[in-house]
């Protein structure tokens, strides 16, 4: 499971091994990984450094004896600009993260899935409807969804299965990143919203 430090990702791998699955997480900050507690295969993991994902799946298959579920979570947001007040270095990191961390994962684990294994993208409703001052975060977002669909015609006839989840607002640590660490400006996102 890629991007599981935080949020959605850690609560998704405590989820699965609640359900009594083995599961390899990898995130970028490694040391936080340990904040998931113990039964974990914690793996440093960076999807945008093609070294760094090929270590991943090897320890991760070594480490598991397999693999049967892949879900790819690490993304992220920088700013919320205008594109044209974007900058290319932003552009990088979203498609290289978002984009292309996530189509090098399914690629390294697409040959170690066993029969009946299953690929989740997470993906986002700005997958489906974009929102003012967010075309390169929107953008990847539809990358996502479209290479899922198209992987899914791909896949038809082999028994793997593939599934695209696409959450909306979710208060978890993705502002602050997004925000480059102004907690008042991420805490303004979550402002009209309801935890009911």
């Amino acid at each position: 499971m890629t991007g599981a430090s935080s949020g959605i990702g850690a609560a998704t791998a405590r989820a699965l091994a609640a359900e009594g699955a083995q599961v390899a997480v990898g995130a970028r900050r490694l040391e936080r990984l340990a904040d998931l507690g113990e039964g974990f295969v914690a793996l440093e993991l960076d999807v945008a450094d093609q070294d760094s994902s090929a270590s991943f799946v090897s320890s991760a298959t070594h480490r598991l004896g397999g693999l049967d579920i892949l879900v790819n979570n690490a993304g992220l947001a920088l700013g919320r600009d205008l594109f044209d007040e974007s900058s290319e270095e932003d552009e990088v990191a979203l498609i290289e993260t978002n984009v292309q961390g996530l189509i090098r994962m399914t690629r390294l684990c697409l040959p170690q899935l066993a029969d009946g294994g299953h690929i989740v993208n997470i993906g986002s409703i700005a997958g489906r409807q974009a929102y003012e001052k967010a075309a390169l975060y929107v953008t990847t977002k539809f990358a996502v969804r479209g290479f899922t669909y198209a992987l899914r015609e791909d896949l038809l006839g082999r028994p793997i299965r593939i599934t695209l989840v696409d959450p909306g607002l979710v208060e978890t640590d993705f502002s602050l990143v997004r925000f480059r660490g102004d907690a008042e400006s991420a805490a303004k996102v979550y402002e009209r919203t309801s935890t009911r």
